[in-house]
């Protein structure tokens, strides 16, 4: 797998955002589940209907780690999840579909993605799927400082694994130390 970068700036979230706004609701309403809530691409693809409609809070098996997980919906996530499924009535079926009615695979994210921030011209470097993930990481992170607490929001092992994961440099780390002091 590909090293891949987080979106650093909030100014370049919003420009995918409203590009992606006027290209796909549904692609939009991806990014902006993967930016709000660090979950990875293939748990992202695996909702159905059921799971987000009309709820305070989604409950999912990971994929990967098999763990569960229970998070809550933000007001925005709340709000295009309401727009998008408007004439949604059947709650089992796949909550992002493809062309061909059936259920998206990741490889249409990744493009969308990738067009989205050459469409933009923000200079992110190595991007992905993983893209929103490690974004939703970096700016939770700088929002609340809590490396431990981001740790088990990722399933990470470690706090070295988190901050090496969301890319919080040498430089930052450097700067840290200097401005602390007991």
């Amino acid at each position: 797998m590909n090293y891949v970068e987080p979106i650093r700036k909030k100014e370049d979230i919003e420009l995918v955002e409203k590009y992606l706004e006027n290209t796909s609701k549904r692609d939009r309403l991806i990014f902006a589940f993967g930016i709000n809530t660090g979950l990875r691409v293939s748990d992202i693809l695996g909702l159905n209907v059921g799971d987000v409609k009309n709820k305070t809070h989604v409950v999912i098996r990971e994929k990967k780690t098999k763990k569960y997980k229970k998070f809550p919906l933000n007001n925005k996530l709340k709000q295009l999840i309401e727009e998008y499924l408007k004439e949604a009535k059947e709650l089992n079926r796949p909550l992002f579909l493809g062309d061909k009615g059936s259920r998206l695979h990741r490889s249409i994210v990744y493009r969308f993605i990738n067009d989205a921030i050459k469409k933009t011209k923000i200079n992110v470097g190595a991007i992905g799927t993983h893209t929103m993930r490690k974004t939703f990481g970096y700016h939770h992170y700088k929002k609340f400082n809590d490396v431990a607490l981001l740790q088990n929001i990722l399933n990470h092992s470690s706090p070295s694994i988190t901050l090496r994961y969301i890319g919080i440099s040498q430089e930052e780390i450097e700067l840290s130390y200097s401005n602390f002091e007991l």
